[in-house]
Parts: C-alpha cells; sequence; structure tokens
C-alpha cells in the first residue's frame, strides 16, 4: 500500500484573496502527516487559532502526488539526479 503523505503549513499573504506569502522566511511548517484525516485535523487547529488574522491562511499539500509511484523515477527524483 501507497504511503499518502501531506504536508501542512501557512503563514501570512500579502493579499486574503491571492496565495503569495509576504514573507516566505516566516512561513509555518506544522508538520507532515501520514493521512488525510489527521493532516486535516492540524490544518484546522491551526486556522482556528489564527482566525483573527485575516491574511493568515494554513494549506494541505498531498506530498504523495509529487510522486507517480507507477514509473521507475518519477520526474521530482530525476531532478536531483
Amino acid at each position: 500500500m501507497a504511503q499518502r503523505l501531506h504536508l501542512v503549513f501557512g503563514g501570512e499573504l500579502i493579499d486574503p484573496s491571492k496565495t503569495v506569502f509576504r514573507n516566505v522566511d516566516d512561513i509555518h511548517i506544522v508538520g507532515i502527516f501520514p493521512n488525510y484525516e489527521t493532516a486535516h485535523s492540524a490544518w484546522k487547529a491551526e486556522a482556528q487559532r489564527t482566525v483573527d488574522n485575516a491574511h493568515m491562511r494554513y494549506f494541505i499539500a498531498h506530498l504523495h502526488r509529487l510522486r507517480d509511484e507507477e514509473q521507475l523515477a518519477s520526474p521530482t527524483e530525476e531532478l536531483g539526479a
């Protein structure tokens, strides 16, 4: 069974209607989670914690989608070669 990793991260955006961070150095990495359910719980906790700041946004990135398990080497792996 393939592992389904999810990254939860967030930070302050320049404009709440876009996804451009004000300062990339200040991005908060919440963590990497083994399934969507735990990632969603972590995302929700951070989103609720920062609800008073309209410019703060948290995201869930599906890390497992960066890999194509059907190929010997995915394009992501080839970048590091």
